[in-house]
């Protein structure tokens, strides 16, 4: 009764009226964008954030999730008509969506990743229902010393599993807990960094980082790449997949369904990496794997519903630690944050209505999305024939607007720009912004953990070692930093044995 009473008083929540409102709109929103390549949801999210100062807390965190989840099956669509990935999440549904329209399949393969979508986020919000009250109890024993390990190994997560260099994702990181400590000392009241300015005294906030390294850096860096909007998308038909595309497809929604909810939980894992992951799982239990990128269901299937089932389980450890798995994740904590809720797991008892709310809120988005989908995908392929030059000064300017509004101030203005040249130049020379920002949201979580901890061990580092939780996340954390280097002997040994193998073989002859 005590757990099914809150999570029933969510559903009340979330039907009502501006709620579900929100929630269509979030929703719609994200599709939409999900739909335009380029623009994902985190560049979404931080754009409209100043839309949810005037709104309540729980409707707010409602409409940026439907944004979240709504643009992972967006991006489907132009993977399949355009060879172009709408979402970094909707990659590899290009190899074998793509081909799929070209034989005319387009709606089949569209229909399968809608009904995937559906499938895979409808068990990881089960799975988020029963599993975060279970982790947030757990969280209650955290303290100090836990939350500097766990801290510490979100960021080293996020800079190794995350794709892309692992240099430069560690650089981007180090950058996130630079920019973390400028500003007024929480502990002392001594300015760092500031140079005497005093717009710099309190730090620098989230939201015009956000809006910069997402929104402005990615509206700059897809205008030179716009060219690649200038193919026709394919024609669809045949939306509703056959009971033999359904029955050929069913293993693989389901693997992706549990693959994409415990990737998710991850930090840096997310819905990129789930979507990957799956369809090598996919290809590997393949009986003619030759058939994947030659047009296979599974290609589609399996993909599409991982990503959408990371997408909603990225929010148990956001939701229930105050640790956002992926950049998206991070920009709805600024927002929880802005709105003067914290996340950790506390949210559960002293916020119910807000948490069981928000997730709730999911069921009934999922559900929109999947009546939404199909039928509206005339309408997005007549969006992917905007020009990019309209469509990016519109962005531009609505995202100027919206940092001006966070404090009617200019100098807000101008760190968007700064911080925009600074995503479009990490996007041109392979940098992801995801690492910085995630970094700089923990930044600070890990450097008044870290400070408190040695006040509470009075100054003895051991002590982080012998406390059961956090030495067990330390532990986690020298693996997780030294598997890459052993993973490079190991096979520098093995590339050297084959190589001495091959030449007394020689030798022999």
């Amino acid at each position: 009764m005590d757990f099914f009473q809150p999570v029933m008083d969510g559903f009340g929540v979330v039907l009502d009226p501006t709620n579900l409102l929100y929630c269509l709109f979030g929703v719609l929103i994200g599709m939409l964008i999900g739909v335009l390549p380029g623009l994902g949801p985190a560049a979404t999210i931080a754009i409209l954030l100043p839309l949810t100062y005037n709104v309540e807390p729980v409707t707010a965190i409602i409409m940026l999730a439907g944004i979240f989840y709504g643009a992972q099956y967006g991006g489907t669509i132009t993977s399949v008509l355009l060879r172009i990935p709408g979402e970094a999440s909707s990659v590899v549904t290009v190899f074998d969506g793509y081909v799929l329209a070209k034989q005319g399949k387009a709606g089949t393969a569209l229909g399968i990743a809608a009904i995937g979508s559906f499938i895979g986020g409808t068990i990881a919000i089960v799975g988020l229902t029963f599993l975060a009250p279970v982790v947030a109890g757990f969280a209650l024993d955290f303290g100090p010393p836990e939350y500097t390990a766990l801290a510490l190994l979100g960021i080293l997560l996020v800079a190794t599993i995350s794709g892309g260099s692992k240099i430069k994702a560690l650089i981007a990181a180090a950058i996130g807990l630079f920019l973390a400590t400028i500003g007024r000392d929480v502990f002392t009241g001594a300015e760092r960094f500031t140079f005497g300015n005093l717009s710099l005294a309190d730090g620098i906030d989230f939201v015009p980082i956000a809006m910069g390294l997402f929104g402005v850096g990615e509206i700059l860096y897809n205008l030179e790449e716009r060219h690649r909007a200038a193919s026709a998308p394919m024609a669809v038909a045949n939306v509703w997949p056959s009971r033999k595309d359904l029955k050929q497809a069913s293993g693989a929604i389901g693997r992706g369904s549990v693959l994409g909810f415990f990737l998710g939980i991850l930090p840096g894992g997310g819905a990129t990496i789930s979507s990957l992951a799956s369809y090598a799982v996919e290809k590997k239990r393949a009986k003619d794997p030759s058939r994947f990128g030659k047009g296979a269901i599974e290609g589609v299937a399996g993909p599409e519903t991982a990503n959408n089932a990371a997408a909603t389980s990225s929010f148990i450890p956001l939701l229930t630690l105050g640790i956002p798995a992926n950049a998206t994740m991070a920009i709805i904590f600024g927002a929880l944050l802005i709105q003067g809720v914290t996340p950790g797991p506390q949210l559960i008892t002293e916020e119910p209505e807000l948490f069981w709310g928000v997730v709730n809120s999911m069921y009934i988005g999922n559900i929109l999305l999947l009546i939404m989908s199909i039928p509206l995908v005339g309408l997005f392929v007549k969006i992917l024939r905007i020009r990019a030059a309209i469509l990016a000064p519109i962005t531009a300017l609505i995202t100027m607007l919206g940092a001006y509004t966070i404090r009617n101030s200019m100098f807000d203005v101008m760190l968007v720009v700064l911080f925009g040249a600074l995503g479009y130049l990490m996007k041109k020379f392979g940098f992801e912004p995801g690492p910085l920002v995630l970094a700089f949201v923990l930044g600070s979580l890990l450097e008044s953990s870290l400070r408190r901890s040695l006040l509470v061990l009075e100054g003895d580092p051991t002590g982080f070692l012998t406390r059961p939780i956090s030495g067990t996340l330390l532990v986690v954390f020298v693996i997780v930093a030294v598997w890459p280097m052993i993973k490079t002997v190991v096979s520098k040994r093995k590339t050297a044995n084959t190589l001495l193998s091959d030449t007394k073989v020689e030798e022999k002859v």
